[in-house]
């Protein structure tokens, strides 16, 4: 019985132990503790000099982890296995984070910098008076195209996509509501539109597209349109300026219809475990030469307003990008259409994709 007392009393010490290196490996990589932060960002999305710098200027160690999509990151923070301090999701996943109780209120009195964000940014739909989020990028859904190798076709309408000098040179970004809202918008509707009839109407416009498209990819749609493989592109303006800077024919358009005007938001999830770090984080990124810094860097539209002061002229000026209130006028911001809408707009797409096999 003592012999039986003594191993279990070894295994205790031994696992006690192990625990302790455990914590203190832990500790030393800033894994826990007060001066440590966990940021839960898009890949490629940040400039990680600054990263650097706010670890300098703070003492506080950055853990950055990232995502691919708002459904991956949704599903992460909602398991709740990893407390995240900072995330960045795009409107409509915001709306749901709020919905279902999954983020904290900021403390703007922390916030100093907010000053320096453009009105027109802030107090939007899906997150009045910004309670929980402030806007970290913007932009819009539009085409890049190669003027070259589509001569004769007009991209100020959605409807130059079905021109057949396209025919096998279309590449779309793989995203429902991107598609599903272009396809929308080129009738004319809402690309929120929750009408089924519409939604039909837009399946069967798009049916009529397959013809000219040649794939439907996530992120080598920068590398294969900025290398000619197709001759035009549905994506993200961001990713039309990443794809533009690597070949500069191409040009990039938002078509008269209107488009999305998206955004993606700093928010604090519930489950932060360091939320004045998280505050410190925040401020810290919507310093105007940070905020300059970063959209130089990533290449997407910065909300602020002093921030985009700072930029060179042929950024800040160029109207593909920071567009003229008659174009953004048109622009639409993603509602949370809900689960069961948001499952529709998948199998209408999902219905697309198939029907070009």
């Amino acid at each position: 019985m003592k012999s039986l007392v003594r191993v279990f009393l070894s295994i205790f010490i031994i696992s006690f132990s192990l625990m302790g290196v455990a914590a203190w490996l832990n500790s030393s990589q800033g894994y826990s503790g007060g001066n440590t932060l966990t940021v839960y960002n898009w890949g490629d999305y940040i400039d990680p000099e600054l990263l650097e710098r706010f670890q300098k200027e703070t003492g506080i160690t950055v853990i950055y982890q990232t995502f691919d999509s708002n459904e991956a990151m949704l599903t992460k923070i909602e398991q709740g296995g990893t407390s995240f301090d900072v995330a960045v999701p795009s409107e409509y996943a915001l709306a749901k984070m709020k919905q279902e109780h999954l983020l904290l209120p900021l403390d703007h009195s922390k916030l100093p910098n907010l000053k320096h964000v453009d009105a027109h940014f802030l107090n939007l739909s899906f997150d009045p008076n910004n309670e929980y989020s402030v806007p970290y990028f913007w932009g819009t859904v539009g085409i890049v195209f190669n003027p070259e190798l589509t001569k004769g076709i007009d991209f100020h309408s959605w409807d130059g996509l079905w021109n057949p000098k396209l025919r096998n040179n279309l590449l779309l970004v793989d995203g429902a509501r991107e598609i599903m809202g272009m396809s929308l918008n080129s009738l004319h509707y809402s690309l929120n539109d929750t009408n089924k009839a519409h939604l039909q109407q837009a399946l069967a416009k798009l049916e009529k597209l397959a013809p000219n498209v040649k794939a439907v990819v996530g992120d080598e749609i920068k590398m294969l349109l900025a290398n000619e493989e197709a001759a035009a592109g549905v994506v993200w303006s961001g990713d039309a300026s990443e794809i533009m800077d690597q070949n500069d024919k191409l040009d990039y358009i938002v078509p008269n219809e209107g488009s999305n005007l998206w955004f993606d938001n700093m928010v604090i999830p519930k489950t932060a475990t360091h939320v004045d770090a998280a505050h410190k984080f925040i401020n810290f990124m919507m310093q105007p030469d940070v905020a300059a810094q970063n959209a130089e860097f990533v290449g997407y539209s910065t909300p602020n307003k002093d921030g985009k002061k700072l930029l060179p002229a042929d950024i800040s000026g160029d109207e593909r990008f920071y567009p003229p209130s008659e174009i953004t006028d048109k622009l639409e911001v993603y509602d949370n259409l809900g689960k069961r809408m948001l499952a529709q707009y998948n199998e209408l797409f999902l219905q697309f994709k198939m029907h070009l096999k």
